[in-house]
């Protein structure tokens, strides 16, 4: 059954499980692009580290009270003790947050033994980056959003190899899967787009994509993307989601339950084109990966 909600078709039923069947075929056929959120870490039992921006505030919240008014948000919250203890302090803080190692879901090492040309991967954990160490393969690379804070040249990502070694951007053109994590991770070399701060330039420049790489932009051309795991309830996610995705040949597909979502959430999904399977995340990943 097709329905729709706020103009966002919606599948349900055989039209969702079929549609699941056709989103396995375009990435093992590497023609989707798999954008990766929090979520996935159910997948793996109890989430040992924050699985949503709120619950990343009440953490740093926890560790430097902030006002009553901004602590539920944790980008203010971390912009305050920027401010307040100084950028180390953040780092230190937000790297305590996520030290624990996040197993990589089934669904994360079933991509990882893809020959996938991009994954997108949205959290602040390694998950990703352990599922393609563990699949044995040497042939990926990583490209993170880092923060301008502290630089003095005009520079948007770093680039790691698979050992955590930072290598010159040009890598990321020979290698036969990128990993973009465009918030960065605790991971090989705690980069962490978190603080109000840190998106000033960002957001300032990312109409025109001056903060996307180029690598990312070249490689979508060609794909659609399929979101798993990720929630866009808040301004800040849609915003990044809407240009990482922008001027990508479709289709993309968003596999998330529509009772949990919020009516910005399915504008952004009418927006975009994004077809939604309404299913638990369990389901279609059993679905996906069998």
């Amino acid at each position: 059954m097709t329905i729709l909600a706020t103009d966002a078709v919606v599948l349900t039923g055989a039209a969702a499980e079929a549609k699941i069947a056709d989103v396995r075929f375009g990435l093992e056929a590497d023609r989707l692009v798999p954008y990766l959120g929090p979520e996935l870490m159910r997948l793996s039992g109890e989430p040992p580290v924050p699985m949503l921006p709120e619950t990343v505030a009440a953490a740093l919240h926890a560790k430097a009270p902030a006002p009553s008014r901004i602590r539920t948000n944790m980008w203010s919250v971390a912009q305050f003790i920027e401010q307040r203890r100084h950028r180390k302090t953040l780092v230190g803080y937000m790297a305590e947050i996520f030290a624990a190692p996040v197993a990589p879901s089934k669904l994360t090492r079933w991509l990882a033994s893809l020959p996938l040309s991009l994954i997108v991967d949205t959290w602040y954990d390694g998950a990703t980056r352990a599922a393609l160490n563990a699949a044995g393969r040497a042939d990926w690379i990583e490209v993170q959003g880092v923060t301008r804070s502290g630089e003095n040249r005009d520079i948007w990502t770093k680039v790691y190899d698979p050992a955590g070694t930072e290598v010159l951007p040009e890598a990321a053109d020979a290698a036969k899967t990128v990993l973009y994590k465009p918030h960065g991770a605790v991971t090989p070399a705690k980069n962490f787009l978190v603080a109000d701060s840190d998106y000033v330039e960002v957001l300032t420049e990312i109409d025109i994509q001056s903060p996307i790489p180029e690598v990312v932009k070249g490689l979508r051309t060609t794909r659609g993307f399929v979101f798993v795991g990720c929630r866009f309830h808040d301004q800040m996610l849609r915003t990044y989601a809407r240009q990482i995705a922008k001027r990508s040949a479709g289709p993309s597909t968003a596999i998330v339950e529509v009772a949990n979502l919020t009516r910005n959430e399915l504008k952004f999904f009418a927006e975009l084109g994004i077809e939604v399977v309404d299913m638990p995340l369990a389901r279609a990943v059993e679905l996906l990966v069998g």
